[in-house]
């Protein structure tokens, strides 16, 4: 069998049996965590920090980097700036990123947790988050829906623990994915250039909209930017491989050849984007699981509104990607980056506003456990209605 062949195989089997795979590195991360705690913790410690909150988890970024070089040394950038002239998908997926997507996660949110599922995380339970930057107030005071209380000689704000959880929602529901998006287009087999494209311009979105809707939405009144957090990670986890992947194309085709790139060099990356995937669930499991062993009820109660937002944006997407007449290779990269979340972001704004052990952060961990497997979903949707679009494909 040819180096093609076996590269063939072994993509299908990959592709084929990914959500058992994915299954199995979810287990293995949380048995990891167990096992090797010690390990887990010393691995987590390793990240870069911006105002004393964990923003890149160095080894998260190598597995990531792992999973996106394959894709962005397969973009033809004069595929992207064609795509860039398409003015439709990449306006679409920006009014539902930040015309509906935090809107629908406020709402869903709020009914569950502080409604359905209420009475189930405790009516009286309370949270300790840290006091809003810049804010010193005596003890006993109420702001908002907490009271400020003495915790350990540091005063914190003592809030229903439900609004906490609520916080955690809406910081994910304001951060539009901007790398594993990628990794969705490309299981799905959409247009890497336009989904590169989107990457970009929401990327700059998040910097100007991020703080604004998330403060509007926590009212809290002004929501700190956190502008070197967002900055750092899209520049981690996007800008990075970008760069890498396009001076690699450059020099492998002026020095091999197109032929070599597309015959040889591309059928040895085959494989990595999903093993780095998979590194990637088994460390984040790993760093995590201890959390979700001791809170598998709460773990639901979140994991429900979250669930539903990502399928109900994913629908808006894809449904109106369809009405729009967009091709599928342009429809499914749409749909995916308003379903998907940021949660690298989020987990750290809600580290750096809230605390390590808040409800908050917690709920932005949760928004970890859903997004792959229902993603992965979301992928096998997409696979099966590409016959609903007009037929464009390459």
């Amino acid at each position: 069998m040819s180096a093609a062949q076996n590269n063939r195989v072994m993509k299908s089997i990959f592709e084929r049996y990914l959500t058992v795979w994915v299954g199995l590195c979810i287990v293995g991360g949380i048995l990891l965590g167990k096992i090797a705690p010690g390990l887990a913790k010393t691995l987590d410690g390793m990240a870069i920090t911006v105002n004393g909150a964990p923003v890149v988890s160095i080894p998260i970024a190598v597995c990531l980097f792992f999973m996106m070089f394959p894709i962005m040394v397969k973009i033809d950038f004069s595929e992207v700036i064609k795509a860039g002239k398409n003015i439709k998908p990449v306006g679409l997926t920006l009014f539902i990123n930040w015309a509906i997507k935090p809107f629908t996660m406020y709402a869903i949110a709020i009914f569950f947790l502080g409604f359905v599922f209420k009475g189930f995380i405790g009516p009286d339970a309370v949270d300790l988050v840290k006091m809003p930057f810049g804010l010193d107030l005596p003890l006993g005071s109420v702001h908002g829906a907490g009271t400020v209380v003495l915790a350990d000689g540091i005063k914190m704000l003592q809030v229903p623990l439900w609004r906490s959880y609520l916080a955690g929602c809406i910081l994910l529901g304001v951060a539009p994915c901007t790398a594993m998006v990628l990794v969705w287009g490309f299981l799905s087999r959409g247009n890497d250039g336009h989904t590169l494209v989107m990457v970009a311009v929401n990327s700059l979105a998040m910097l100007v909209l991020y703080g604004v809707l998330g403060g509007f939405l926590l009212g809290v009144g002004q929501l700190p930017v956190p502008w070197q957090a967002l900055l750092l990670s899209i520049g981690i986890y996007v800008a990075l491989p970008l760069v890498a992947g396009y001076f690699t194309r450059k020099w492998i085709i002026s020095t091999k050849g197109l032929d070599w790139f597309k015959q040889r060099f591309l059928g040895i990356l085959t494989p990595i984007t999903i093993t780095a995937l998979l590194a990637t669930l088994v460390l984040l499991f790993s760093f995590k699981g201890e959390v979700i062993l001791t809170n598998p009820l709460t773990i639901l109660w979140i994991a429900v509104p979250l669930f539903i937002q990502t399928v109900l944006i994913f629908a808006l997407g894809y449904f109106a990607s369809k009405k729009l007449g967009f091709s599928y290779e342009d429809a499914a990269p749409s749909a995916m980056i308003g379903a998907s979340n940021h949660f690298e972001v989020a987990i750290a704004t809600a580290t750096m506003l809230f605390g390590l052990s808040s409800g908050a952060a917690l709920a932005t961990v949760v928004g970890v456990l859903i997004e792959v497997p229902v993603m992965l979903m979301l992928v096998k949707v997409c696979l099966r209605t590409q016959g609903w679009f007009r037929p464009d494909f390459k």
